[in-house]
């Protein structure tokens, strides 16, 4: 097992959910994760696209390193992604696909990394790369049969289901084997919260 799926096992033994937060900034993000974190929900991602991305993830790395918490950096998709994310301070990246470059890249800086997969091929690579926990993307257009028909060929490969994931359909892909829901809207509207809650109880 390497060392990425190893911090992943821990990271994942007590919680299904993730949270991420895109382009909301860093004031918003900030305030939405502390909401994350009271939810009981510990896995946060925050998406680098841009500058405000960049410092968004500053601020939530800082505030979850005095908690004793982690926070990924998404949308890794260029080598170079992977030194901004280190220095911002994430703790793991997230990919939306599967680069041979980015994920040594990642390991290589010490990161434990999430590559996204679509395919029966590129689940293949990455578990040829020592990799298995690998990001189901995107999942509301794969389905959870996708997760369920690739944990045929793969039984060990642990997906987090992300990618148009919400509250309620949420476990339907736990229930079809993800190990791992990712959603990226619910903190922000009220009505998820409570939801989110009983989620990340079950």
């Amino acid at each position: 097992m390497s060392s990425s799926d190893e911090w992943f096992d821990r990271e994942f033994a007590t919680s299904q959910v993730m949270v991420i937060m895109r382009g909301m900034g860093a004031e918003k993000s900030l305030a939405l994760a502390e909401q994350a974190w009271a939810a009981g929900v510990t896995a946060v991602e925050l998406p680098i696209q841009r500058p405000a991305d960049i410092e968004a993830l500053e601020a939530v790395a800082a505030a979850a390193r005095e908690r004793g918490l982690t926070v990924g950096a998404g949308t890794v998709v260029r080598v170079e992604h992977v030194g901004i994310a280190k220095r911002a301070g994430a703790t793991y990246t997230v990919s939306p696909g599967t680069d041979e470059e980015v994920i040594r890249a990642s390991l290589d800086a010490g990161l434990p990394t999430l590559p996204g997969v679509g395919t029966a091929s590129e689940v293949q690579r990455c578990t040829k790369l020592g990799l298995s926990w690998l990001k189901a993307f995107p999942a509301a257009a794969l389905g959870p049969g996708w997760i369920k028909a690739m944990l045929g060929p793969f039984p060990d490969v642990k997906f987090v289901a992300t990618g148009g994931v919400s509250v309620g359909d949420a476990g339907d892909f736990l229930a079809a084997g993800a190990r791992v829901v990712s959603l990226g809207s619910a903190l922000a509207d009220p009505d998820q919260v409570e939801k989110l809650s009983k989620l990340v109880r079950r």
